[in-house]
């Protein structure tokens, strides 16, 4: 079978390959015949002399050089058009320089040289592009399309698309709408431009369209918004095509129609990084990331991965994930050398273990607990996996001579109300204050809501819609700052850059989104009504919740940095051996599970946490101008 599979492959190409090489004999006969021709003592015209042979071979081979085989008919474009010009004019060189050496150029006319590529080129591309042309033509009179397609722009993604779908018989483009006026009335691939956005609901009734995609991967959050508003108002469904960062980073195909989601409307424009100093600070080092298997943690070690590090270690506390995690590395980075270790950073023989055998040289700490309602009642497990899991694992990186480390921390750090986030904000302490100690470089990057993360509120939502509603909402008013996994990542790793030990780096999060609009945003995403079909109700402000989230401490002196999405904050000195003692303290309630002498030493490490137990909403909205 595998030489019929194989002969299957090479007779198109041979077909191909015969067909040119017999334009080439066609257009060096004719153009010869017809310059002589004009001669009174015209010469007969050889048609299989030495040197027809002469011209095949240099032809040819000029063919072969410049890749003229390795396009397909069935896709042949202006590109293609103008490799066979090139490869016919430097073809025409080839064979001056054979023909000269064979008998100087001795009956061949100058201007058969001089015409011979351009009739060549003609020879070549015009069957081609009936080719494409022909299928084409039988796709669309193909009589399998059952679904008339609106496209929302005409740039370059919206050509690209229709020329995509008018190869699927499950579609027919019927029209563009796009707002530049420069293009009503115009066609592109003969589909015709019928107005503007606004005109949507018009367009499909005349048209009977019956689904939009939108074809605006470049599009900002407020035109992606309008865009999606004007596709729910004439009630259509509605897909869109991804972003270009989608496609670079294989999270989608090009000509992927996917239904729109919630981060295509929240998302911000795209983060540009300095890649080089990235990559320079990374290549060839040796990196161990925590809670490797969560959903910041995965998307680190993906974006590690791809930066060509020496090795790459995972600790992660959960069997099932730390599985996934590995299965996924394995498979798209075969050539990393990939440790994955099934623990608990807070364990001394689990780090000890780690730190000996894979040497790291700078550390990711993305392992904690987060669930903010959940940890309020279970201080001692927070405490002991936040703080002193921290504490462990900085220890051991700073008696290892780690290059860098980097804490994970949150916006819930800040003026902390919730034991998730005074746990987190006590880990920010011990590791800014032991930087000072140390010749490890050791920083904080704080960020806050990150969509789609595990127990989050965007699947919490999501699960809810799927299941007829309703969907809680803590507080009409409540909002949040959200980021995307990948955008917060990529974010992290040049924070790691730009650090010189010992600062607090705050991600520049964009707006606030009101948790409202998020709700109803994806009840109307699903294609439902809210109250009519899904109803929101207010469950109230949860025990440590706040109403708005803060991303520094009134004290923190924030300043921009290189980049212009990353703010540095002063950090906050405190005492070190007081606050050696504080947790030396802390380790023993944590033994002991004595909880009351836990929260007093949290209180008396972070005043403004005890002061915010009898309110929760009266906050300061502080962000960057």
């Amino acid at each position: 079978m595998r030489p019929r599979k194989a002969i299957a492959r090479i007779h198109p190409r041979l077909a191909v390959v015969v067909h040119d090489l017999f334009m080439v004999w066609l257009a060096w006969t004719a153009v010869n015949t017809v310059r002589w021709s004009l001669e009174a003592d015209a010469m007969p015209v050889s048609l299989l002399g030495v040197q027809n042979w002469l011209v095949l071979g240099a032809q040819g081979l000029v063919f072969w050089w410049t890749g003229l085989y390795r396009g397909l008919w069935r896709f042949a474009s202006m590109p293609d058009m103008w490799n066979i010009l090139r490869a016919c004019i430097v073809g025409a060189v080839a064979v001056a320089v054979t023909l000269f050496l064979y008998n100087r150029l001795e009956q061949v006319p100058r201007t058969v040289l001089a015409i011979y590529p351009f009739v060549l080129a003609l020879l070549l591309g015009v069957p081609r592009l009936a080719y494409r042309y022909w299928k084409d033509s039988r796709l669309d009179l193909g009589g399998g399309a059952s679904e008339r397609v609106l496209v929302l722009g005409a740039g370059k993604a919206g050509e690209a698309l229709v020329r995509d779908l008018r190869r699927e018989r499950r579609y027919i483009p019927v029209g563009f709408l796009d707002d530049d006026r420069s293009l009503r009335g115009a066609r592109v691939h003969g589909v015709p431009v019928l107005g503007s956005l606004e005109q949507l609901p018009h367009v499909a009734r005349e048209t009977a369209a019956q689904m939009v995609v939108i074809a605006i991967p470049s599009a900002n959050k407020a035109q992606m918004r309008r865009a999606v508003d004007v596709c729910e108002e004439s009630g259509l469904p509605f897909r869109t095509v991804p972003r270009l960062e989608e496609v670079v980073a294989g999270r989608s195909a090009f000509n992927e129609l996917k239904e729109v989601a919630i981060d295509d409307l929240l998302g911000r424009e795209p983060v540009q990084l300095d890649w080089t100093a990235i990559r320079t600070r990374l290549s060839g080092r040796r990196v161990l990331v925590t809670g490797g298997g969560g959903s910041i943690g995965s998307e680190l070690c993906r974006q590690v991965a791809r930066l060509g590090v020496e090795s790459l270690t995972v600790l992660e506390q959960s069997e099932y994930n730390l599985y996934t995690i590995e299965q996924q590395l394995r498979r798209d980075y075969p050539d990393l050398l990939l440790r994955a270790v099934l623990g608990d950073c807070g364990d001394a023989a689990t780090c000890e273990h780690v730190f000996a055998s894979a040497r790291p040289q700078i550390v990711f700490h993305a392992a904690a607990y987060k669930q903010v309602p959940l940890l309020q009642g279970q201080l001692r497990e927070a405490f002991r996996n936040n703080v002193l899991g921290t504490r462990m694992l900085a220890q051991t990186a700073d008696r290892c001579g780690v290059e860098a480390f980097v804490l994970i921390s949150t916006d819930k750090a800040v003026n902390p109300t919730s034991i998730m986030g005074a746990c987190k904000r006590v880990a920010e302490l011990y590791c800014q204050n032991l930087a000072r100690q140390s010749q490890t470089r050791f920083m904080t990057v704080r960020f806050g809501n990150v969509l789609d993360s595990a127990g989050s509120v965007v699947p919490l939502f999501r699960e809810q819609i799927r299941t007829g509603g309703p969907v809680t909402v803590t507080h009409p008013e409540i909002t949040r700052y959200f980021m995307t996994i990948p955008e917060a990542c990529q974010l992290i790793l040049q924070a790691s850059v730009l650090g010189q030990g010992g600062e607090i780096f705050a991600l520049d999060m964009g707006e606030p989104v009101r948790i409202r609009d998020l709700a109803e945003q994806m009840i109307r995403l699903a294609g439902r009504q809210v109250d009519r079909d899904i109803a929101i109700v207010y469950t109230g402000l949860r025990p440590g919740e706040k109403l708005f989230e803060e991303l520094f401490h009134p004290q923190e002196q924030y300043v921009n940095t290189a980049h212009a999405k990353i703010y540095l904050a002063q950090p906050r000195s405190m005492a070190w051996p007081l606050l050696l003692a504080q947790l030396a303290q802390a380790d023993i309630a944590v033994r002991e599970f004595d909880e009351v002498s836990l929260r007093r030493i949290v209180e008396q490490l972070l005043p403004e946490f005890a002061g915010a137990q009898t309110s929760t909403d009266n906050v300061v909205n502080l962000r960057p101008a």
